[in-house]
């Protein structure tokens, strides 16, 4: 862990700790400055605070707490249960966006060395709470940062699409997923979610099997049958550029002595950018078909979730100052990367066509483990790095909003 900050800063900053005192004075929307010891408590806090997709009120509502404790504006919880809050004001407008859900498992949550452990610790509360202390950092008149702890990002995404729909105002937005510190996250792989039904329209007697059709045979058929023709050719191509069907869900039958009569699979497949979710709901729907006509077998399939997937582009002011924020704090040139998972960037970012990053501490390899844990000097790290690249950023924002007046200026000459 990295060593305890001193007495708290001269002028508008106030250690988080500062008790009443400090909190007054910046309770009128100023800049907060959390120590990391307050940092890292808050980030135990909200482990502890076991929170599956759609159960996520109570930690929504330890948000709306802190987020009061450190001076943001306009606090509230949506219809979707969304926590959303703002601190500062001016140009830019950046939202940054983190997941309160988790997938099941409850992990203990502990401390070991340098590392945190609990459900959730990479992905993706560390990241979550990283980017509340650096938007609890925001001043007046230097840019508006409208932090969301948002719903569902691990089921189907009910939080971020409720969210699309509202009028944001924002020019930019981050999204807290685990990517480590050096790694600025540009794309994600679209998600296609299809529940496949199959019915052998009669059943037998185990012991005569022969007497009728299978149906989990069947829908095991159907699902490698899919598998091979959404996969095929793809040989040479990046894990990144790649369709891939997996099959996550299956279940029939109603007895260990009759043959089962229904079978219901799951199937999760990802879209790399260069396709489309379409696209490939219409390959899936003419193979069922013609599967279903060739076996003789009633099937049918339903679309359980569709999220397109999403590059952002690579030279924008967001992008640039990620990468100047990284490079202050870690001394390292950030990588881009491009992602096998699907995230909320992806409906923010082909809904608004706005500057999107992901960006987050954490290993995104130890995401849904049974030992979840996240570095806790990253985790600060982190922090820092945020703060830094939205100091860039304001800065890049204005040059370019500058350069936008002069060729106004330029025209209309």
């Amino acid at each position: 862990m990295a060593p305890e900050a001193g007495p708290p800063p001269a002028g508008p900053y106030y250690a988080a700790d500062a008790g009443p005192a400090g909190r007054a004075a910046h309770e009128g929307g100023g800049p907060f400055a959390a120590t990391p010891r307050f940092a890292v408590k808050m980030l135990e806090k909200a482990l502890r605070l076991y929170t599956p997709s759609l159960s996520e009120r109570p930690l929504a509502e330890f948000l709306a707490d802190r987020c009061d404790d450190m001076g943001f504006e306009g606090i509230r919880i949506d219809d979707a249960g969304n926590l959303i809050a703002r601190k500062g004001s001016g140009s830019p407008r950046v939202m940054l966006c983190g997941h309160m859900d988790v997938v099941p498992g409850k992990i203990r949550v502990r401390r070991d060395g340098d590392s945190m452990y609990g459900r959730g610790a990479s992905d993706a509360k560390a990241p979550l709470m990283a980017m509340l202390f650096a938007a609890a950092a925001a001043k007046r008149g230097e840019g508006t940062v409208t932090f969301v702890g948002a719903v569902d990002e691990e089921g189907n995404a009910a939080g971020i699409k409720h969210l699309a729909k509202q009028d944001l105002g924002i020019d930019y937005a981050v999204f807290g997923e685990p990517s480590g510190l050096r790694q600025v996250t540009i794309a994600y792989k679209g998600r296609l979610a299809i529940s496949l039904r199959v019915s052998a329209g009669d059943s037998s007697h185990a012991s005569a099997p022969w007497l009728s059709k299978n149906a989990i045979e069947e829908a095991v058929l159907f699902c490698r049958a899919l598998k091979e023709d959404l996969e095929a050719g793809q040989e040479g191509k990046s894990r990144g550029a790649r369709i891939t069907a997996t099959v996550t869900k299956i279940s029939g039958g109603t007895s260990h002595n009759i043959t089962p009569m229904e079978c219901e699979a799951t199937m999760d497949i990802r879209v790399p950018v260069g396709t489309t979710c379409r696209r490939v709901e219409e390959a899936v729907a003419g193979r069922v078909q013609s599967l279903s006509a060739a076996r003789g077998i009633e099937a049918f399939h339903t679309i359980l979730d569709e999220t397109e997937p999403f590059e952002a582009p690579h030279n924008s002011p967001l992008v640039r100052a990620f990468a100047l924020g990284v490079m202050e704090v870690e001394g390292e040139r950030a990588t881009l990367i491009r992602k096998t998972g699907t995230g909320d960037m992806n409906v923010i970012g082909n809904r608004l066509n706005i500057p999107v990053v992901t960006y987050g501490p954490g290993d995104p390899h130890e995401a849904h483990t049974v030992a979840e844990k996240v570095s806790i000097s990253e985790y600060l790290r982190g922090i820092e790095v945020l703060k830094k690249a939205l100091a860039h950023l304001r800065r890049l924002h204005g040059r370019r909003a500058a350069g936008a007046r002069a060729a106004g200026r330029g025209g209309a000459e």
